[in-house]
């Protein structure tokens, strides 16, 4: 293949990498160097390595990016698959899903393949494509979203990709070719007449001291909102100084503002978990790293497996969905001076004494914590969560926010809601899930269809059931909503969440689940 001249100074090359498991940090790196030279290509010219998914957490591949001082990008096997290459490999298809994952993943956003596929000897290959026109890097430079165009008006050049159209129709963008991150349970029940066990907010909320709170606050509506009360509220309940809160429109926003504000070069997200983490950080234009917790390790987290390189970790605890409670002293080791480490604690307050919380801690580097007031005080609609960190990071975060982000009735709800009689009433209310979950997950464990992940501490329980999908159906049919699992990436199709219910709600479903699982009519083989 000819090799273009490159352009002086247009960071436009895609690394495409396969590699072994354990494939070191010096062979990666080396290879590419290697295969850039001999093309008369720059390494100071690329812009992303990408890979496939299951090599997300390679060290040697993680590594390479980050001398490179590029992100790692990722793509399912699926969508890889179905991009055509010119040296397809039965080895690597049987191994990953997918021809040659160097090629692919090169070529998948690109337009032209300006290497193929070298090495194969040791335990890396790579490939090298190129984009027209040229593109700025996908992470943001001192805090500012880059756009990142990948169509432009006028001919496109004849290319690889054209010589070798797919075999399957192509998605849309690469998001859809993987989890939806932007499914949340509220899809599940909106418009329907469902018993709602999808949506993880507290039933029965918010309770009447506090809707009358909100209502109290409409008198002032002609008058901009004065966050200070409230904000010194919040500092007073978590013993911090004031200058290290700030309040945000949920913790929903939060996420938005971390992706849009904190310096980012390689950001990594813990799986499963939350997905709007790493879908805002995706939309700010980062390349997002996964490390995937498995269901044979209890989706228990190993401080290990998050790469060394990661400047940003974003961790849940409890994690929605596995609802898994980490403890503290293992977040703690994620910690080190020049990383951000987000820790969402937006159900800490479901667990009872708040065990394993780090949100009242300055003694830990680069720490953000992030607490949500809409779960347990049905508060969804009015939008309230806040964030903890050092004043300098709360800065940063406070910049990016336009003026008045959160309204007058959402800053009344916060300041009652940090008030004495509302921690003793959430305490309660944690009592009371605990006593429920244990209910829920006793009943579970009559189902020989169904395995439950045992060490659950949040309001919420992730099942795993072979013909999940059917099973949701028929709950439907029967009146109950679940949140199904195969959006959260690294669970499947066989996942359900289930949020905690009362005693009589939860005893209604168990019958609704016995029906279903008995209406399935049984597989048979050929």
């Amino acid at each position: 293949m000819t090799t273009p001249t490159p352009e002086p100074g247009a960071r436009n090359l895609v690394v495409g990498v396969g590699a072994r498991r354990g494939a070191p940090l010096g062979e990666v790196y080396g290879l590419i160097e290697e295969t850039l030279r001999g093309a008369g290509l720059r390494t100071a010219d690329v812009v992303e390595v990408a890979t496939v998914d299951a090599k997300a957490d390679e060290p040697g591949i993680v590594g390479a990016a980050a001398r490179l001082g590029v992100p790692v990008r990722t793509y399912p096997a699926a969508a890889l698959a179905t991009v055509r290459v010119p040296n397809p490999s039965d080895a690597a298809d049987g191994a990953v899903g997918t021809p040659s994952v160097a090629e692919a993943a090169a070529l998948i956003e690109a337009d032209e393949l300006v290497v193929e596929k070298v090495g194969g000897k040791g335990l890396a290959t790579c490939a090298v494509a190129r984009r027209f026109p040229a593109v700025l890097p996908s992470f943001p430079v001192s805090g500012e979203k880059t756009s990142t165009p990948l169509v432009t008006e006028g001919p496109r050049p004849f290319t690889m990709t054209a010589m070798n159209p797919p075999t399957h129709p192509p998605t849309r963008d690469i998001e859809s070719a993987g989890p939806d991150l932007r499914h949340h349970g509220d899809a599940e029940v909106r418009g329907e007449n469902l018993t709602d066990l999808a949506v993880n907010v507290r039933t029965h909320t918010p309770p009447e001291w506090l809707r009358q709170r909100i209502a109290a606050s409409l008198v002032s509506l002609a008058t901009y909102p004065d966050g200070t009360p409230a904000r010194e509220a919040v500092a007073e309940r978590h013993g911090l100084p004031v200058e290290r809160v700030l309040l945000t429109a949920g913790a929903a926003e939060a996420f938005v503002l971390i992706a849009r504000a904190l310096p980012a070069r390689y950001p990594v997200v813990v799986h499963p978990q939350f997905t709007e983490p790493e879908a805002a950080l995706r939309a700010a234009g980062h390349g997002v790293g996964r490390v995937l917790l498995r269901e044979e390790d209890g989706f228990r987290l190993d401080p290990a497996a998050v790469p060394e390189e990661a400047d940003l970790v974003v961790v849940g605890n409890p994690t929605n969905p596995t609802s898994v409670l980490h403890p503290a002293a293992l977040l703690e080791r994620l910690a080190r001076p020049g990383r951000t480490l987000v820790v969402d604690e937006a159900f800490m307050d479901v667990v009872p004494g708040e065990r394993e919380a780090l949100c009242g801690r300055t003694d830990i580097p680069g720490l953000v914590v992030l607490r949500s007031l809409t779960k347990t005080w049905g508060l969804a609609g009015l939008r309230i969560g806040y964030v903890l960190a050092h004043p300098e990071t709360i800065a940063l975060l406070a910049e990016a926010q336009p003026l008045w982000p959160v309204s007058s009735p959402a800053l009344a709800a916060a300041q009652a809601c940090m008030e004495p009689r509302a921690l003793v009433e959430a305490a309660k209310a944690a009592d009371r899930i605990t006593v429920d979950r244990a209910h829920l997950l006793a009943g579970l464990a009559e189902f020989s269809e169904v395995r439950a992940v045992e060490e659950a501490r949040g309001p919420f329980v992730l099942v795993r059931l072979e013909r999940a999908a059917e099973i949701r159906e028929r709950l439907r049919l029967l009146g109950f909503a679940a949140r199904r699992g195969d959006t959260f990436p690294g669970l499947g199709p066989q996942w359900l969440r289930l949020a905690v219910r009362d005693r009589a709600t939860t005893n209604r479903f168990l019958q609704a689940l016995d029906q279903a699982v008995q209406a399935l009519p049984a597989r048979t083989g050929r």
